[in-house]
């Protein structure tokens, strides 16, 4: 599976962006998708993950109630929507897939098996 992460650039604070996550080569079907983010000089940090199959979500607690994820069957893709955003929100966004996760693995990057490349979100002040 090939993941094609887009969607990043420069936002001031507080505003909007909307990541996705294609993967081609085949579906998403039973597969969990999470996105990654990792800002200069700091761990790979989890942000959010979803289930393919039946929905099911999980976030990090910096990000609930900000950032939403989805999933659209028609065009294969995991969205990250990210509201409100903050300066400490910078980081290069990676997505990543991988089957049979269960959710108490859901939040850590050993988990997934399947990356994509990142792409760059900039929060201004």
């Amino acid at each position: 599976v090939q993941l094609q992460a887009s969607g990043g650039g420069l936002v001031q604070a507080g505003g909007s962006l909307r990541l996705s996550c294609a993967a081609s080569g085949r579906t998403f079907r039973s597969y969990t998708v999470g996105w990654f983010r990792q800002a200069p000089g700091k761990e790979r940090e989890f942000v959010a993950a979803i289930r393919w199959n039946d929905r099911f979500t999980s976030y990090a607690e910096s990000v609930k109630g900000r950032f939403t994820i989805s999933k659209d069957n028609l065009k294969n893709t995991v969205d990250l929507q990210m509201n409100s955003l903050s300066p400490e929100d910078t980081a290069v966004y990676y997505c990543a897939a991988s089957q049979g996760v269960i959710v108490s693995a859901m939040r850590s990057p050993t988990t997934y098996r399947y990356w994509g490349q990142g792409t760059l979100v900039t929060v201004s002040s």
